[in-house]
């Protein structure tokens, strides 16, 4: 997929003209709202929920604009339209200001491999929170610096861990551990509410799966407390953890898989 196009305010532009002034204030703060929306069989997934939860992020940020969610669905569909998109990222970018603007591009859909799923994924802890986490915002200095220290050690995600020692969430993700056939999870209102947070709840419920929002102590992690852990997200669905900071959770993931298929199924009723 090549995105020849994007939306800016409404209106079809080219994609290379989809760009911000690095004098603009709000740039510079990083005032701003975004949503990441997988398209599949070229229907936006969850389009609603997305929607929903970045009118909350504006919110929490006192960010506003004149854009219903009426606008923002019909301008995702004309991208996806215009450039026969077919499966794709789409993000929505809501900059704040005087005059905002609201940029709808479009990036080939996120993948990963086979063997993520069937092996897991490395991971190492950062000590660190998000400020206003309950909000999907243009800061993300804190991601960006534990991503990049979990990739120099040869890590897939980082998992970011608050000043009482808890594990909290991924820089691009959610975190869910399994103790004694219960899942626990971080509370509601010390995480990004995801989108796909809430189907994998729904899936383990559905699965006979009691949640349990608390979040897992990093040292009971790393004692092997837990027995099988997993990361959320859009593209990921339910990701399988491998290690957290060279303590090993060996498969099979047969709960985490189990509810990564449901959550994908649900994908395609959309």
């Amino acid at each position: 997929m090549v995105a020849e196009h994007a939306v800016r305010n409404g209106v079809i532009i080219k994609e290379a003209d989809a760009t911000l002034s690095v004098t603009n204030r709000e740039v510079q703060f990083g005032f701003s709202t975004y949503e990441s929306i997988r398209v599949i069989k070229g229907r936006p997934v969850h389009l609603a929920d997305h929607l929903r939860r970045l009118d909350k992020s504006c919110e929490g940020i006192f960010l506003s604009h004149s854009f219903t969610n009426e606008e923002l669905t019909n301008w995702v569909h004309a991208l996806i339209q215009v450039d026969s998109l077919v499966e794709a990222s789409v993000r929505i970018l809501v900059v704040g200001g005087k005059d905002p603007q609201c940029f709808i591009t479009a990036a080939p859909l996120i993948s990963y491999p086979d063997s993520y799923y069937r092996e897991g994924v490395v991971t190492f802890t950062y000590e660190g929170e998000r400020l206003m986490p309950s909000c999907k915002t243009g800061n993300l200095l804190l991601n960006y610096m534990a991503l990049e220290a979990a990739r120099r050690q040869g890590g897939f995600e980082a998992l970011l861990v608050n000043r009482e020692g808890e594990i909290l969430e991924g820089t691009r993700s959610n975190f869910f551990a399994f103790r004694e056939g219960k899942l626990y999870t971080a509370p509601s209102e010390k995480v990004l509410l995801g989108v796909t947070r809430d189907r994998v709840v729904q899936a383990a419920l559905k699965n006979g799966i009691e949640v349990v929002y608390e979040s897992p102590l990093a040292k009971d992690v790393r004692s092997g407390l837990y027995d099988e852990l997993f990361i959320s997200a859009t593209s990921m669905a339910a990701m399988p953890i491998y290690s957290v900071d060279g303590k090993s959770f060996a498969g099979p993931f047969t709960r985490t898989l189990a509810i990564c298929h449901q959550v994908r199924e649900w994908e395609l009723e959309d």
